[in-house]
């Protein structure tokens, strides 16, 4: 999922480091950012929570339109 690795990149993370914030495995993360995973409501939860001014709506947003929005900043 593109707006994933675009915001974890932008905060300086790798993957496992996102996936340690956010308290779950490193396989399951790199599985949401590859799109192998579905992004579930616990998961948004999970990242609303860690990332409170974060535009959730950029996930919905990628799924119907196949592409980020600029503005992936939290």
């Amino acid at each position: 999922m593109d707006c994933l690795i675009k915001f974890r990149e932008q905060q300086g993370m790798s993957r496992r480091e996102m996936a340690k914030l956010l308290g779950i495995s490193h396989s399951f993360y790199e599985k949401l950012e590859l799109g192998d995973r579905e992004i579930s409501r616990a998961f948004m939860e999970k990242f609303k929570k860690t990332f409170p001014s974060f535009d959730m709506n950029i996930f919905f947003e990628e799924r119907l339109h196949g592409s980020c929005s600029e503005k992936v900043t939290a």
